[in-house]
């Protein structure tokens, strides 16, 4: 079965729902999905963490939203590999959400009038999981990259632009430059 449009979930005003009882009897989710973004910090880590990294980009958000870690990870995938095509070995890339809220879906039987839980009643109206997202509040940094020189940096901008196609809310790109003593 194909997922659902982001527009069902992205701009929906939800409380987080990360519940895992301990004991299986007590919880109402039976299966968790695994996370899809494979790794959450790419590039020259210890570059970075020395301070030799002076120019900092990062992609954030202007409104509070939902967003599937399948839409961060498509992202994450583009970046790494445009990244690693143009400068490799000369930047770090840091995922800065975590998709910890289930979404949840009842099931809905087409062609019947009122049917929202297959005729099942109140027995079963929680749903079942379907995915996960990260809940992200206005100016929550979703991206980070730092690189070595001003022309990567430019560069790095530029795909975090075009990244912003992929992500289901406005946001900002904002390039900073570090003061080196």
């Amino acid at each position: 079965m194909a997922i659902r449009k982001a527009l069902s979930y992205s701009h929906k005003v939800c409380r987080p729902y990360t519940r895992k009882a301990k004991t299986r009897g007590k919880d109402y989710i039976k299966t968790i999905p695994q996370i899809k973004i494979a790794k959450f910090h790419i590039g020259n880590h210890q570059a970075f963490r020395e301070g030799k990294h002076p120019f900092n980009i990062r992609l954030i958000s202007e409104q509070r939203v939902q967003i599937r870690d399948n839409a961060i990870e498509a992202a994450r995938m583009f970046l790494t590999k445009m990244l690693d095509e143009k400068m490799l070995n000369q930047y770090y890339l840091a995922v800065k959400v975590y998709p910890h809220h289930m979404m949840r879906e009842n099931k809905s039987a087409g062609g019947m009038a009122g049917a929202d839980r297959i005729s099942s009643g109140m027995t079963q109206s929680y749903g079942i999981v379907i995915g996960r997202a990260a809940i992200v509040r206005p100016g929550q940094d979703i991206f980070f990259v730092s690189c070595i020189d001003e022309k990567c940096a430019r560069e790095a901008r530029d795909l975090l632009i075009t990244i912003k196609a992929k992500m289901p809310c406005r946001t900002r790109v904002i390039f900073e430059k570090l003061k080196q003593n």
